[in-house]
Parts: structure tokens; sequence; C-alpha cells
């Protein structure tokens, strides 16, 4: 894989191409790619998922409705990966890590400043016992020592170490968000996704549906509060 961190990029490119069509992903989508990261499913699997999902589909004998969703794929994709597994038995799992991520210093340096500013500005929840808004300021402070510390080393950090480090700070503001949106948002953003995941259930497990749940929530609380993602696979 020439670059581990563009695994999203990827995916949307693909996808998209395959489709037809110029239209942003959705918040399903979106959640689902985010799944299938965190599962460790290879880049190269989910593209040979995509592929072989829409090649069934132009298989059709009607095919009066677009495929509207990446999780029309999720079964390919699983399968896919399933496959690479067993053909990669007895190898090194080097396509899993970022050797060679092609990043720039500089790119890391804008995109560690550019989140801190976001996270300053973000419309986070105030619930008592839970201080949100002080959670981002200490976030983005630590966001610019790390820009910081990378400028005058003037060289490329370890990604590995880099993307661990921002892995805790996201799942910290995760954890707050969760806690101080009130209940009653949080049950409509389940049903918002049990209404988004429905048509695409059967081509899932018990434990994908959960894990997309989990991701769909997240982005949508993100995305409402403005507060950007910090993992490096979002540097594009």
């Amino acid at each position: 894989m020439e670059n581990y961190f563009n695994y999203f990029t990827e995916i949307e490119e693909h996808y998209l191409r395959r489709r037809g069509t110029h239209l942003l992903l959705s918040t399903l989508d979106w959640a689902l790619i985010e799944t299938w990261k965190s599962a460790g499913i290879p880049l190269e699997a989910v593209l040979r998922g995509i592929d072989d999902g829409f090649d069934k589909y132009d298989q059709r004998p009607s095919r009066s409705k677009k495929v509207n969703s990446l999780a029309y794929c999720s079964q390919a994709v699983l399968a896919a990966a399933e496959d690479m597994k067993e053909a990669a038995i007895g190898t090194t799992n080097e396509e899993k890590s970022p050797r060679e991520p092609g990043f720039e210093t500089a790119q890391i340096v804008a995109f560690l400043r550019e989140n801190a500013g976001k996270l300053e500005n973000a419309k986070l929840p105030e619930r008592p016992g839970f201080a949100t808004a002080a959670l981002a300021r200490e976030e983005a402070a630590s966001l610019r020592e790390m820009a910081e510390s990378i400028e005058r080393s003037a060289k490329l950090p370890r990604l590995e170490d880099l993307e661990r480090r921002l892995t805790v700070m996201e799942e910290k503001l995760f954890a707050v968000l969760m806690t101080a949106t009130p209940d009653v948002d949080l049950v409509n953003v389940r049903a918002e996704a049990d209404r988004d995941i429905a048509p695409y259930r059967r081509n899932m497990t018990a434990a994908q549906v959960e894990q997309l749940h989990k991701q769909y929530v997240h982005k949508h609380l993100l995305e409402r509060c403005s507060v950007p993602r910090l993992s490096l696979f979002y540097l594009h």
C-alpha cells in the first residue's frame, strides 16, 4: 500500500467512480469505512470488495435503482478480506503497518495546528461535572505543542507513535461527548442510524451492526459539535 493513511480517500474515490457519481458520502458510508479501518481490513480488500459488489449488481437483470450506500458492498468486502487473509498465511503483516506514509513534515504540522484551531472553536455541549470545553482547550494546546516539537526537529516523526497519541485524544473526546450530550439527542441519533442501516442488516453480522452504530453516533456528534477528526487517516 503506497500510503496507509490514504485509506478513506482511496475508498471514497473508488466507490464514487464505480457508482458514477460525484455526490458526497453519507454519514453511514463514512461510519462503515471507519469500522473497516478499526477492524484492520486492508485497503486492497475494501477496493476489491467494492468491485465485486458492483460487478454482482451489474449482472442483475433489473437495475432500476442505483447502489446508494457502501453498505451494499459490505458482504463482498468481508469476503475479499477473508480471501486475502487465507492467501497471506505465512507472510508478514507489513501491509497493515504505515511504513511508507508519503507525508511531509509540513503537512503534519499544518494538520495538527488546523485541528487545534477547530477544537478551540468547537461547539461542545456542557453538563455539570463534565468540563468538555476545558478538555477541548487542553487537547488543542497539546496539538500545538506536538506541531511545534515536530517543526523544531525538522524531520518526520514516528507516525505509529503519533497516531496512537491522537487516537487516545479522540477517544477522550468521544467519551466526554457521549456523556455530556442529552439522552434524548443520543436516542434520536440511534434511531436515525437504525433507519439508515436497516436495508443492509442482512449483509452484516450483529457485531458489525453494533460497531457501525457506534461509529455512526460518533461521527454525528463530532459533526454536530464541529469537532475535527484527529487521526492521521483524515489528513488528505
